[in-house]
């Protein structure tokens, strides 16, 4: 794997976080939320709901398989995930024949990889993310997407809320020139989210699927990403095979002696 890929493919991880391979949590139905009263016939009451069915946590642990399309350019990976919600996100990515070939760990205002296989490695701001996405993606973005939740920032009362003939909910609004669209079911869980600056050539397209129990937690285990900035392009088919919530975790990440500074 080229060194140019393989750092592309490191950063993609961090941006999308990913995930491969059939779930091994029974498959649950969705069942509909408790419908809004007159009195709470709300907007902000709607989506204060819509947030209360999101997954709560203070720690989650995932382990996945992945194949990722980076400019056209596909790859199957393994990945670790571990989350200190609002404090960091850990990555440990291996190739297929189970050998480690980078870790990474991304905070709110930063970006760190080591590449085992070229022995160097990335520390940058967090923006340096806005390589693959937009400038209004931020680490709870990112926190979000990796367990299924609304983006926290599309959950706003200048959205506007049209029920679906299914029971469900669409929201739509623009977040500083950032067309977007949720997709909700009746459960008030995301199935589709899809975010868009033409100007800017941007685009984020996520979808959910495939809910499964995890604990007394609904989340996906599927989701498919697919991301565009200007000729960058990243597109991920995700399944977990393996999560937990609220465990006792361990975050270790060095820089091993004699690596150098990625280019």
């Amino acid at each position: 794997m080229k060194r140019n890929i393989l750092n592309k493919l490191l950063i993609a991880a961090c941006v999308v976080g990913m995930w491969g391979c059939k779930a091994k949590k029974q498959l649950v139905s969705r069942p509909a939320a408790a419908p809004v009263t007159t009195a709470e016939n709300s907007k902000v009451a709607k989506i204060n709901a819509i947030r209360s069915r999101q997954v709560s946590y203070n720690t989650f642990s995932g382990k996945a398989k992945t194949k990722l399309n980076i400019d056209g350019k596909s790859n199957d990976v393994t990945l670790n995930i571990r989350i200190q919600h609002g404090q960091k996100i850990w990555v440990s990515i291996t190739a297929l024949i189970g050998i480690e070939v980078a870790r990474a760990v991304i905070t709110p205002d930063s970006i760190q990889v080591v590449n085992r296989l070229q022995s160097v490695y990335l520390k940058k701001p967090f923006s340096y993310i806005y390589t693959y996405a937009s400038r209004q993606v931020n680490f709870n973005t990112v926190e979000s997407l990796l367990v299924g939740n609304a983006i926290p920032e599309l959950l706003n009362a200048n959205a506007s809320l049209e029920p679906t003939a299914n029971g469900g909910l669409t929201i739509k609004g623009n977040l500083q020139g950032l067309l977007y669209s949720l997709m909700l079911g009746s459960d008030l869980k995301v199935n589709q989210t899809s975010l868009a600056n033409q100007a800017a050539n941007q685009s984020l397209q996520v979808s959910n699927s495939e809910f499964i129990q995890v604990t007394d937690r609904v989340m996906p285990s599927q989701i498919g990403i697919k991301s565009t900035v200007g000729r960058n392009n990243i597109q991920a088919d995700l399944h977990y095979s393996r999560a937990d919530f609220d465990q006792t975790l361990e975050y270790p990440f060095n820089i091993p002696d004699g690596y150098s500074p990625a280019h």
